[in-house]
């Protein structure tokens, strides 16, 4: 019996601090997060082939490879464009890396996102919000959205930069 209510009391331990842990944000001052949803697509789908199929965007390998891949083809920069993929850091681990592709720009703040695999479970996640939460306002750590959850993530995130909408180089249109 005794050792029956240390589980249970270990138990309830447990949830309030995972419950502490996804209230730890405050969103209150942010725009609304509904519209984010989970698609479940049949097969499991993995970050990389997603961004590059939904950006257009024809850089391989490995998300953590991307942000060094794109220098010199597309345009690169530390601000969110509409189309761009953000490229997250350190992800999940030091070496592993997560992209997502943005597609509104709600604030200065805070932007949307389509991404695959984002809980390691291949679904596509879709109008995901994501907030700028680094100290100077530079999108250099943010927070994401757990649609799952129906709260903001416990974890901040870096980010390495935004690659494209577009190459690095547009061409100009020569005057006759």
């Amino acid at each position: 019996m005794v050792g029956s209510f240390g589980r249970l009391a270990a138990a309830a331990f447990f949830s309030l601090t995972l419950a502490g842990c996804a209230g730890g944000f405050d969103s209150s001052d942010l725009p609304g997060t509904g519209g984010a949803r989970v698609v479940e697509n049949g097969a499991p789908l993995e970050c990389v082939p997603y961004a590059r199929a939904r950006s257009g965007i024809q850089i391989y390998g490995d998300a953590s490879t991307w942000w060094d891949a794109a220098a010199g083809k597309y345009l690169r920069g530390s601000a969110p464009r509409l189309g761009a993929i953000m490229v997250l850091t350190g992800y999940a681990g030091p070496h592993r890396g997560h992209l997502a592709v943005v597609t509104a720009m709600d604030s200065d703040r805070e932007i949307r996102v389509d991404h695959a695999n984002w809980l390691n479970d291949g679904a596509i996640y879709r109008d995901d919000p994501v907030v700028d939460v680094s100290p100077d306002n530079d999108w250099s750590e943010v927070r994401v959205w757990n649609a799952r959850a129906g709260a903001w993530g416990a974890r901040t995130y870096l980010v390495q930069g935004f690659i494209g909408p577009g190459p690095e180089r547009q061409d100009v249109a020569l005057a006759d």
